[in-house]
């Protein structure tokens, strides 16, 4: 039986230009959801630390989303679905040209193009929708009674990606030698280093590190940036990575 190619797609940081939980707290701030003065404070806070350099990208998405946990829990799920509406009405189109193009490409070749995102499944849910792809899955914020729980199955680590990519081989009987990844930081390194065509797009610094101590990996890989209007890709075995102090 004929195998099936797939694309696998990151969304925030690869597809969508930022985080869809992130423009989502803000929806919840902006219409008062939730205490407005409280939560814009906290994600302020937050985002001026990780400017500063005071931690990582990965580590400060991480912040945010116990934030955003703590924010929604017992949240009534009709006032998610709102801000939920209203971010892919405002936001969505938001996207990279680089992995927008690419999605295109693979859909005129045939392939099969899933988001693996660790973004509220809701979320997920609605930009597979708007882009049209095969399948999608995100983390999974439980509800009970209409409300919030504050429990949450994630996507956002590698691990949790490697175990629903298997699940998507079988289901859609994918040959991995011959299908394709993209992602951004490292929570996608599992994903991209099961793919015969791993592409690190606008990679965070701790991807970038992780692939240079990969040797398979640095040779097999693609690192494309997107700044502006210009797409550039740059061999990965001869990236230097500088050093730098944790702030400034």
């Amino acid at each position: 039986m004929l195998k099936n190619i797939a694309a696998f797609f990151d969304i925030d940081g690869t597809l969508y230009r930022d985080s869809l939980l992130i423009e989502h707290f803000k929806k919840l701030i902006k219409y008062e959801i939730i205490d407005s003065r409280e939560w814009s404070e906290h994600l302020e806070t937050t985002y001026k630390n990780w400017d500063k350099r005071q931690g990582n990208y990965d580590d400060y998405l991480y912040e945010i989303s116990d934030q955003y946990v703590e924010a929604i829990t017992g949240l009534n799920r009709s006032f998610m679905d709102f801000a939920t509406k209203q971010v892919i009405k405002l936001k969505a189109d938001r996207v990279y040209k680089y992995t927008r193009s690419k999605i295109k490409w693979h859909k005129e070749q045939g392939h099969i193009i899933i988001f693996i995102s660790g973004s509220p499944d809701f979320l997920v849910d609605k930009m597979a929708e708007k882009y049209k792809v095969d399948d999608n899955i995100g983390s999974k914020y439980l509800v009970e009674n209409g409300k919030m729980t504050g429990e949450v199955i994630p996507m956002w680590d590698s691990s949790s990606k490697n175990e629903s990519i298997n699940l998507f081989i079988e289901k859609y009987n994918i040959d991995m030698d011959k299908s394709f990844a993209y992602g951004d930081t490292n929570g996608d390194i599992t994903m991209l280093k099961r793919v015969g065509n791993p592409i690190a797009f606008n990679p965070s610094r701790e991807l970038l590190t992780h692939i240079s101590q990969d040797e398979q990996l640095s040779k097999n890989i693609k690192v494309v940036i997107e700044r502006k209007d210009v797409i550039y890709q740059v061999p990965a075995n001869v990236l230097h990575i500088e050093n730098c102090c944790n702030t400034y």
